[in-house]
């Protein structure tokens, strides 16, 4: 072999892992930067949680809450949604109350509250995250764990694939079906 076949094998030998480690770092970041977006998109989804008042930071699907929330309940709720995410291991709440509810019958409330806000996000994100179903034309509601869905489809397949997502999801007790079909939506 000679000197320059011998130089270019060097070069290769050396260059070679250097890119695989580099695009497998590309991966990892590509990961975390589509987790973080999700993150950011379910924290803004929620109409219970000041998103812009939430800093979302993640490392090999580990993600940091930092900011400040109104309650214990919000702080409890920003976690919870962003744990269900795909990709997520671990989430590390430094969120901070600002201010906090003491009594026993609003710690009950704001529970109700959280677990209702959750069925919201979830079937809302759902409903935007099928294909199948435009899940822009659906207003999602949940009073006491009782989802109400509205709005106009374009076919009943459509509405029994929204109201299924709705009913397969935790906590739900019971679905109101106020869809309307219009088959030129």
């Amino acid at each position: 072999m000679n000197s320059k076949m011998t130089k270019t094998a060097i070069a290769l030998a050396v260059l070679i892992p250097a890119f695989t480690v580099s695009a497998q770092d590309w991966k990892d970041e590509a990961k975390d930067a589509w987790i973080d977006g999700k993150a950011e998109t379910v924290l803004l989804l929620n109409t219970n949680l000041n998103n812009f008042d939430i800093n979302t930071d993640v490392n090999n699907g580990k993600v940091v809450l930092t900011g400040k929330v109104n309650s214990d309940v919000d702080k409890a709720l920003a976690a919870e949604l962003v744990e269900g995410i795909d990709g997520v291991k671990s989430v590390d709440n430094q969120l901070t109350v600002v201010a906090s509810s003491s009594s026993k019958d609003d710690a009950e409330k704001d529970g109700q509250v959280l677990t209702d806000t959750k069925i919201t996000t979830v079937v809302k994100t759902r409903l935007l995250f099928e294909s199948e179903v435009s899940g822009t034309s659906i207003e999602v509601t949940t009073k006491q764990g009782v989802v109400t869905l509205e709005g106009t489809l374009a076919s009943e397949a459509e509405k029994d694939l929204a109201l299924a997502i709705a009913r397969n999801t935790d906590d739900v007790k019971s679905v109101v079906d106020n869809i309307k079909i219009d088959a030129n939506s």
